[in-house]
Order: structure tokens, then C-alpha cells, then sequence
């Protein structure tokens, strides 16, 4: 992979090797230099050796006396001069000054006109010649007053500083918590008392959501019965539903104990979404208690779904297969809906508060966008819900913003069924660590989530990326985390993301699963602070629902790193290779402090 020119001036004594297949005669530029980041691996591997090697610094500017391949060393017998560093400095010196005149003689360049506006008419007055003086009438169109404007750019700045060390409510989302303690399949779709009947001729409803759907059954995994097996689980969805107001506001009705799990087969009985599958017996592929998964007690409404043959790694398989499960959880949100809010176990309020004043913080998540099962629906009706949605490949994967309490409130549903131990799932989305440590922080100014999704295409990974620098930029933030589900080509895009927010100076964090098996194939010089998401023993991922995710260990390792950066420490080098070691040791300090 070349590298660029402020990489190569950075590293201009490192050894200089070419990154792709060089005819002779060609002049080397930092564009044929390959990234000496990754030199010490392909050692390792036996794959370079870079003895004899030039420098970066002495090659450039230099001609090729033959043609070379790939990985080739760039030696003596390969070029027809030595750059001197010296004279590189010298030349540097002369083209800086000679911009220096440029900028000087740009700035002592006065222009010989004014410009006066008034309320309706404009006055161009003409200094050079024969004073001419040109009046336009502007119609009926109001114009500006430029001391009115300044005086309100100073009130308003009064107002800012004065609102400094303030907290201010921005939004408030309370959360009546109801505990199901036992779910039965009946006649009707109701909750009395803690339990929680659903009607059994649902399956037929869920079986009208696509013309590919063949079959749906519903059944329960219970607390005391969880040495079952179970198809690929391709979600696990909390059942949640607005009272009162929209999503990310209001009063929010929430079953607690129970969560919805979709499984699905082709009619052949091949597994949809199959990669990294996690059919077997639920015991023991599930890691109870973590963010996305089911809770160790938790009661599980199964919804399996048959589709046609040849769906089962298409769109519209796995999208017809959660919106089958959404047709039978809209049915137990509306009965939770005509709950009395007196008769909850619990009441939470979280509260969306700007602190004025504070290093303001930002949080990136990348997500799935390449399409199939890798997709994701944004801001639906209901909390966690389908209906209403926006998938954001259908947006373009373009940076999408939303609120601390949206995110919350179930303002993303996850289509991304494959892989389930490294990928996200919906309950993750609702109740994701790293969101609630920043929320709760009275250090910062939390300002919210920006989505982006990872696209298929290079060209389309980099179009985001910049996007999402473009929006990072205008929001004048003072520190940032970027996450990433998964691990393979979307580390492209995710480390774009951290070098277009890097170069800003901004301090950021980047966190993914990572290991041995999804080690970053790509890096720039602002990926120096990560986050490894791998607690394998092995460095590889598993078949088990939601292991090598995100946890409240590994946001409070992103959080914390954070506030170092922010403050301007510095940070060891990580070991070349993954190890489980470090990850602990980090872990365990973060506990002293």
C-alpha cells in the first residue's frame, strides 16, 4: 500500500522498499514506496529483507536503472543517485521562503475599491481613474446590517462564556421497567401480573411479511431449559415501546427478563446468514451477560423463519426474516403499551445533559452497509423496531447523527446476522457501554453518535470517510472514539475515519476486534491508541453469540485512554503481536485509578 508524501517526509529514515511493480526509468515519489509500518511482519514471515536497503529520504527523486518488482529493497545497484538529506533540507528552506514571498506579496496587494451596503441600495465606489461611483437598487430584498450583526456575534459570545461550567437538560427519556416472569403461548397477545402470553396464530401474521417466507414458529427457551438447540442466531432484540412522545424522548415502556431471538434456515435448511455460525446447543453458544446477549435468566421468545431457497445470503432473506419478528414483537409492544406505569418494578431517567463548558467528546460507530446481511435500520417507530426505518445502505452510508437518547431508545435495529460473535446485535445498540460511560460523565460535553456505514467499495469506503471528517469537522469537538463491529475490509474505512479525524488534532481512539485472525490490514500514524475488543485466549474469533464484542471492560479502556490523549500524555508502544496480556494489565490499572 503506498503511502503519502507527509507520511514519507515523517519517515524518511526508515527503509525505503517499493509497494508495487516499478519499470525502469521511473522516478521514485512516495507513491512507490511501500508503508514501512508493516516491514517488521513481512521479516517475520520471510517474505522481505532489507538488506542493503536505502533510506526513504535518500531515494526520493531518484531513477530506477531497472525494473523492479513488488516488496523489492530499493539498493544501490537499483537507483542512479543518492538523495543527500542534507540538500532535501536546503531545497525545503527555499521552497518554504518562496511561498513565504508569495503569501507577503499576496497580502501587500491592495485592492483600490469599497463596497458599501445599505438598506436598499449598493454603493460600489471605485477609487482608481475617474472615480466612478456605481449605485444598483437591490429591490425589496433586506440586507444586512453589519454593526447589528456584530453586536449580536458578541452577545451571543457574552452568552457562551457566561453559560461556561452550566448544565443544560437537553433531553429527557424516562423508562418504566415491567418484569415478565413468565411468558406462555395462548390465544390472545396480553400481560397480566407478569406474564406475558402471546398468541400462538401469530406465526401466520409473521408468515404474510414476504412472499419467500414458507414458514415461522414460535417457541421458548427458558432459564431453566437452555440446553436446547438452536439454528444461527441472527439477533436478539429487546421488547420496548413509546408511551408517550417519539423515540429518544418521552416515556418508554420496557419488558424486562425477556427478549425476542431470530433464528432462520433456507427450506434446504441451510442456515441464514452462515458464516461463523452459532447453531448448536444455546447453553454453550451464548455468553450470557454481555451487552447484546441474553442474560443468564433472561426467558427467550424464539422466532425461527423458513425462506425460500437461494435467500439465505440475499437481502431480502434475512430482511424478511426480521420483519416477520417484528410483525409478532409489535403485537407484545402494544400490549405493553396499556400497562399502568404505577404497576413497574422500575423507573429510570436518562437525561441528555450538555455541559457547557467541558471538552466536548464524540462518539463514531461504524456499521455494516455492504448489503445482504450486512445492514442495519436507522431511527424506526417503535424502539428497536422495523417499521418506519431507514437502511442505511439505502442512504448512501453516509454519516448519519443521532442524539445520546435516541441511540438509547432503540434508534438502530441490526440486520447484521452474520458472524454473531464479533458483529452487533440489537440489544447491543440498546444498551451499548461506551454510550452510557459518556453520558454519565460530568467531565464532558457528550454530544452524541455519528453512524456511518462501511461500504463494499473502496472508492465508496473513502467517500464516507470524508464525509464523516467534513462532519467532525464542523462540530469542533475535543476528543473522539471510533468503533467498528466485526473485523476484515471495513478496518479500510475504519482506519480512514481515525486518520481523517487525527489530522484534525484531534485526539481520538479507535476500538475493534482485532486479535490474531482480524489484525489490521491497513494503519496510519493516528491509530497509535487502540483498543483490542479479543478475549480469546487464541486471538481468534468464535462461533459463540456476542464473545468478542463490546463490553463495559473494553468502553471503560476506550474512555479512559481518551481522557489521556485528551490531556496530552503520552502512551507505550504496543507489542507487535496481540496479547491478551496487555489488554488485562490496562484493565487492571484502570481499576486503580
Amino acid at each position: 500500500m503506498s503511502i503519502s508524501v507527509e507520511y514519507a517526509n515523517e519517515h524518511k529514515d526508515s527503509p525505503a522498499v517499493l509497494c508495487c511493480r516499478a519499470e525502469e526509468g521511473t522516478v521514485l515519489s512516495a507513491h512507490n514506496l511501500e508503508d514501512p509500518a508493516i516491514f517488521d511482519d513481512l521479516e517475520d514471515s520471510g517474505l522481505l529483507s532489507l538488506e542493503g536497503a536505502l533510506s526513504i529520504g535518500q531515494v526520493l527523486g531518484a531513477r530506477l536503472t531497472k525494473t523492479a518488482d513488488s516488496l523489492t529493497p530499493v539498493t544501490l545497484e537499483l537507483v542512479d543517485q543518492i538523495q543527500e538529506q542534507e540538500e532535501e533540507t536546503e531545497g525545503k528552506e527555499k521552497e518554504e521562503a518562496y511561498a513565504q514571498d508569495l503569501s507577503e506579496a499576496a497580502a501587500q496587494a491592495a485592492y483600490p475599491y469599497s463596497v458599501i451596503q445599505g438598506a436598499n441600495t449598493l454603493k460600489l465606489h471605485i477609487g482608481e481613474g475617474k472615480e466612478i461611483d456605481i449605485e444598483l437598487p437591490l429591490g425589496g430584498y433586506p440586507t444586512a446590517d453589519v454593526a447589528t450583526l456584530s453586536k449580536k456575534a458578541a452577545t451571543q459570545e457574552k452568552e457562551t462564556v457566561e453559560m461556561a461550567g452550566k448544565d443544560i437538560l437537553a433531553h429527557e427519556l424516562t423508562k418504566y421497567i415491567f418484569p415478565i416472569h413468565k411468558v406462555i403461548l395462548g390465544n390472545e397477545t396480553k400481560i397480566e401480573d407478569g406474564v406475558l402470553t402471546v398468541r400462538k396464530t401469530l406465526e401466520e401474521d409473521a408468515k404474510g411479511a414476504s412472499p419467500i417466507i414458507k414458514d415461522v414458529k414460535v417457541d421458548l427457551i427458558m432459564p431453566d431449559n437452555q440446553d436446547v438447540y438452536t439454528n444461527s442466531m441472527m439477533d436478539i432484540c429487546p421488547i420496548a415501546v413509546k408511551k408517550e412522545g417519539k423515540l429518544g424522548e418521552g416515556v418508554t415502556y420496557e419488558a424486562g427478563g425477556v427478549v425476542v431471538m431470530l433464528t432462520g434456515v433456507e427450506e434446504s435448511g441451510k442456515q441464514c446468514s452462515d458464516a461463523a455460525s452459532s447453531d448448536g446447543i444455546f447453553s454453550e453458544k451464548v455468553i450470557f451477560g454481555r451487552p447484546g446477549a441474553p442474560d443468564k435468566d433472561d426467558i427467550v421468545i424464539r422466532v425461527h423463519v423458513v425462506i425460500e431457497d437461494g435467500y439465505q445470503m440475499e437481502r431480502p432473506g434475512p430482511m424478511a426474516a426480521h420483519k416477520a419478528a417484528d410483525i409478532l414483537t409489535q403485537e407484545i409492544r402494544e400490549a405493553l403499551r396499556e400497562l399502568d406505569k404505577e404497576k413497574a418494578a422500575e423507573k429510570q431517567v436518562l437525561d441528555d445533559i450538555k455541559h457547557i463548558g467541558k471538552p466536548r467528546v464524540l462518539y463514531v460507530k461504524e456499521i455494516m452497509g455492504q448489503g445482504a446481511m450486512h445492514d442495519n435500520l436507522i431511527l424506526p417507530e417503535e424502539p428497536c423496531g422495523y417499521v418506519g426505518a431507514r437502511p442505511n445502505v439505502d442512504l448512501g452510508n453516509v454519516p448519519v447523527f443521532l442524539r445520546v437518547n435516541e441511540v438509547r431508545d432503540g434508534g438502530i435495529h441490526a440486520l447484521t446476522c452474520i458472524t454473531p460473535d464479533t458483529k452487533e446485535t440489537t440489544r447491543l445498540y440498546f444498551r451499548e457501554p461506551i454510550i452510557d460511560l459518556l453520558a454519565h460523565d460530568p467531565q464532558i460535553h457528550f454530544l452524541g453518535v455519528l453512524f456511518v456505514g462501511s461500504p463494499q467499495a473502496c472508492t465508496e469506503k473513502f467517500y464516507v470517510s470524508e464525509r464523516v471528517g467534513a462532519v467532525v469537522e464542523s462540530m469542533n469537538i475535543d476528543g473522539c472514539i471510533v468503533s467498528t463491529e466485526g473485523f476484515g475490509n471495513n478496518h479500510v474505512d475504519f482506519a480512514s475515519h481515525i486518520e481523517q479525524i487525527g489530522r484534525q488534532g484531534i485526539p481520538v481512539v479507535g476500538t475493534s476486534f482485532c486479535g490474531i485472525q482480524g489484525a489490521l490490514v491497513v494503519g496510519n500514524k493516528y491509530m497509535d491508541t487502540m483498543v483490542d475488543m479479543c478475549v480469546s485466549e487464541d486471538g481468534w474469533e468464535t462461533d459463540n453469540l456476542c464473545e468478542n464484542q463490546m463490553t463495559p471492560e473494553v468502553a471503560q479502556r476506550c474512555v479512559a485512554m481518551m481522557k489521556n490523549k485528551m490531556m496530552g500524555r503520552s502512551f507505550k508502544k504496543a507489542e507487535r503481536q496481540w496479547s491478551q496480556a496487555v489488554a488485562d494489565s490496562n484493565a487492571e490499572k484502570i481499576k486503580e485509578a
